[in-house]
């Protein structure tokens, strides 16, 4: 008797197809991350040469492009840039910086920078900035910025220049916020500003409001015209900005500052003169005097001066505040109605 044939012995590759379909997807994926990160290097490099040919040199020490495998991320040693778009050159310094970017999130970037900043400043100023914590985000499509957002921990600002007394301010906090409008028209090019401020102490107006109280601010506006800040921030761009017509539009202010509380709206552009100019209608409780001007006083004759008109108050006030006069910016000058305030002429913007 034959012995039956011998059975086929089963194979066992698809034990290592799982392995193998990782060891693909692993491959694929590591190929795709370098593929984004030569991209990410390119529009780098295309934005750098861009800046350059505007006038403004960026200097990443040190740079590397790492992250894999999730994210990118492009670190700098240190950040800087100089700009001779001012007449005299601007020099910028920042510590450490970096920017990251999710693979999948590509039109999200966030940033953090280490401080201080420094900057040198035409006319002999200089500006120090310090932080704790600063970190920023940028919303895009397709290269062009939708939404960015600001937030600073312990912030504060030094300015000095020769011949002045220099000016420190400094908040517990900081938030920024600025967005395209999505109900104006094209035509306004419309972005939105949001700006708050926590613990805020700034002498200078300490002492124009007789109170050394650190104060909460909340400011709300929309920039028109802002394509004209394309080419950057810099004496060419204020100037086009001016030429076609572009404005703040302040539409809240809220300042607090212990008793004291002033709301406000307004608009502002700029002048022939290059300095600011507009109007701002205030109301106010809890402030006894404005540059040494008693208000109580002064809006008691102005408001019979003017008819009686002062008690109104701004639409959406809070109950209790009392309207000042206009606030008037023009030809440098700072007016409370017909007043004009015992304050230095605004300098030129540029």
């Amino acid at each position: 008797m034959t012995d039956p044939a011998p059975r086929r012995r089963s194979s066992r590759a698809w034990l290592y197809a799982p392995f193998m379909a990782l060891a693909l997807v692993a491959a694929g994926w590591t190929g795709f991350w370098f593929i984004v990160r030569a991209r990410v290097v390119d529009a780098v490099d295309t934005a750098l040469a861009r800046e350059a040919g505007l006038g403004r040199s960026w200097t990443c020490t040190d740079r590397a492009v790492t992250g894999f495998p999730f994210r990118v991320e492009l670190r700098c040693g240190a950040l800087a840039l100089a700009s001779a778009r001012w007449g005299e050159e601007v020099r910028v310094q920042t510590g450490p910086a970096v920017a990251v970017g999710q693979i999948y999130t590509p039109n999200l970037v966030i940033a953090q920078i280490t401080g201080p900043l420094q900057a040198t400043l035409p006319e002999g100023r200089r500006l120090d900035l310090g932080w704790t914590r600063l970190e920023a985000s940028l919303t895009h499509a397709s290269g062009d910025p939708e939404r960015l957002s600001l937030v600073i921990s312990a912030p504060t600002a030094s300015l000095t220049a020769p011949g002045l007394t220099a000016e420190t301010w400094q908040a517990a906090s900081l938030e920024a916020h600025l967005r395209r409008n999505p109900t104006r028209p094209a035509t306004d090019q419309a972005v939105d500003l949001a700006i708050a401020a926590k613990g805020s102490v700034l002498p200078a107006l300490d002492a124009l409001l007789g109170t050394n109280e650190p104060g909460d601010v909340d400011i709300q506006a929309t920039l028109t015209q802002t394509e004209a800040f394309r080419i950057g921030l810099n004496p060419d761009a204020l100037e086009a900005w001016r030429n076609v017509g572009g404005q703040v539009e302040l539409t809240r202010l809220v300042s607090v500052k212990g008793p004291a509380r002033i709301e406000a709206t307004g608009q502002f552009l700029i002048d022939q003169t290059h300095r600011p100019a507009g109007q701002l209608q205030a109301s106010l409780a809890g402030i006894r005097q404005i540059a040494g001007i008693p208000v109580g006083g002064l809006a008691a004759g102005l408001g019979g001066l003017l008819g009686g008109r002062l008690s109104a108050q701004l639409p959406g006030a809070a109950p209790g505040l009392n309207a000042l006069p206009p606030i008037v910016l023009r030809e440098g000058r700072v007016y409370l109605g017909p007043i004009r305030l015992p304050l230095q002429p605004l300098p030129a913007l540029y």
